[in-house]
């Protein structure tokens, strides 16, 4: 049912920006959460005729090292998932890449940023949730004012994601993720999280003090 209604939410700005001749512009996530929400979008796009050629979309993160094919990047699993599955033009969808060399990161990063900002900026930002609290890869202690960057996973986080590779140490552990400002610049936020292991993070996120110790509090500082 919440994955129903995040695509009818998104559904309803796809049409609205294509009734004007603007593009959309939705910031997507990964991870188990949005899976039924891609089918949902999936399924209207077959059924009632939902197109995603206005749309642009940027995602908030991608594991590093990672290339592309790999089945563990979020390339390949934004294809696999959506991309591949409706009619969102490829030179339309940007993820972020995996492989710069180290020393080019910075300047990817603006870049990154700037590519939001020349698209018009976010309409609408898709977030999940960690369990300690993360959005995007900002992990705990992330600057409010953080933009697109290199960080250090929490070992939480590598152990919550284990699942998807074949053992821990798999588990790369540094990614590229938007910040927690390039996410506060969204004009829209729409945070899903499912089931009981994710209650706790969900209560100290609405009814805690915002802190970047739990950076999903700082969403409560959002106009929407």
């Amino acid at each position: 049912e919440g994955s129903v209604y995040a695509a009818g939410v998104i559904a309803k700005i796809i049409r609205e920006k294509a009734e004007k001749g603007e593009k959309a512009v939705i910031g997507m996530a990964t991870g188990s959460t949005p899976k039924s929400l891609y089918d949902e979008l999936v399924r209207m796009h077959r059924e009632e005729g939902l197109s995603f050629k206005n749309v642009i979309t940027f995602n908030l993160d991608e594991y590093y090292p990672m290339e592309a094919d790999s089945i563990h990047s979020y390339h390949y699993f934004m294809r696999k998932i959506l991309f591949d599955k409706i009619d969102i033009d490829p030179k339309n969808y940007h993820i972020p890449d995996g492989m710069v060399p180290k020393d080019q990161i910075k300047k990817y990063a603006a870049e990154y940023e700037k590519m939001i900002e020349d698209a018009g900026g976010l309409d609408l930002q898709i977030l999940g949730i960690g369990q300690n609290g993360h959005i995007g890869f900002n992990e705990p202690g992330s600057p409010v004012y953080s933009k697109t960057r290199l960080i250090t996973l929490d070992n939480n986080t590598r152990i919550a994601n284990s699942a998807d590779f074949s053992t821990l140490s798999d588990v790369p552990r540094m990614a590229i993720t938007m910040g927690i400002n390039s996410i506060m610049n969204a004009r829209e936020i729409l945070l899903m999280a499912w089931g009981e292991a994710k209650s706790n993070a969900i209560k100290k996120s609405v009814e805690g003090k915002p802190t970047e110790e739990l950076p999903a509090t700082l969403l409560q500082h959002h106009y929407n």
